[in-house]
């Protein structure tokens, strides 16, 4: 394997998706709409917190495919930094619930369908450079074996709480990514309207947190950066009437 084609695959364990943090997405009408959306949930996520929370008469809303896009932007850094490519990582299958009331939020990304590079997404990220094909799906494929360990880890974990409407708004956030979890204050743009909610944002982290030596090549020379920029559009609507 190539030192280039090593230098994509870690860029793109960036996809730490640390990402999915904003806390909101479309309403559930309780529980079958709820099952429906959570087919792919892993073991133990809490769906059973906002089913009864729905039952009791709460506002639960629900974040569903394809009301979600998170996008990680990695750059690449040292002084070869021209041989490599800054990567752009997406999903959009953020899934979950949000419990206003209860100021908390409980969401799961999957790792096994995250796009990576894709042009439209490369070009709102000032990206000057365009990876090969055959470069995409080599960083694809180890990313998702090699570096996210995707049959171990399949999914990226999201608790939200602590939830701050006030402007600006904010909101305590924990990411769980290779059995890891890390917390931080995100700031959001909330937009209100009668009957929807969008949750704007975006955050920087750093491959370390989770465990991920970023990679680097003749004493740094060719390397990933550490740090990396997670930005995120998500819109919820209200829930069905009963």
């Amino acid at each position: 394997m190539t030192s280039k084609r090593l230098a994509h695959a870690a860029q793109a364990a960036v996809l730490s998706l640390a990402v999915a943090l904003a806390a909101c997405g479309t309403a559930p009408a309780p529980q079958v709409a709820q099952q429906a959306a959570l087919a792919r949930a892993p073991p133990g996520f809490p769906a059973d917190v906002y089913e009864r929370a729905a039952a009791q008469g709460a506002v639960v809303y629900r974040v569903s495919p394809p009301d979600a896009l998170v996008v990680i932007t990695v750059r690449r850094g040292g002084s070869l930094a021209r041989f490599g490519h800054d990567h752009v990582i997406a999903s959009r299958s953020l899934q979950g619930f949000v419990a206003p009331a209860q100021g908390r939020a409980d969401l799961f990304m999957p790792l096994d369908d995250l796009s990576v590079d894709e042009p439209a997404l490369r070009t709102e990220a000032g990206l000057d450079t365009q990876p090969t094909a055959s470069d995409i799906e080599g960083t694809r494929t180890n990313m998702q074996d090699k570096v996210l360990r995707v049959q171990e880890f399949p999914y990226a974990l999201v608790q939200v709480r602590d939830v701050d409407a006030k402007d600006p708004a904010s909101a305590s956030v924990s990411i769980t990514l290779l059995g890891t979890t890390r917390t931080s204050t995100v700031p959001l743009t909330l937009v209100r309207t009668q009957d929807a909610l969008r949750v704007i944002g975006s955050m920087e982290l750093k491959q370390s947190d989770f465990g991920i030596t970023p990679f680097s090549l003749l004493g740094g020379a060719l390397q990933v950066e550490d740090a990396f920029r997670v930005r995120f559009d998500i819109r919820a609507h209200a829930p069905a009437s009963p």
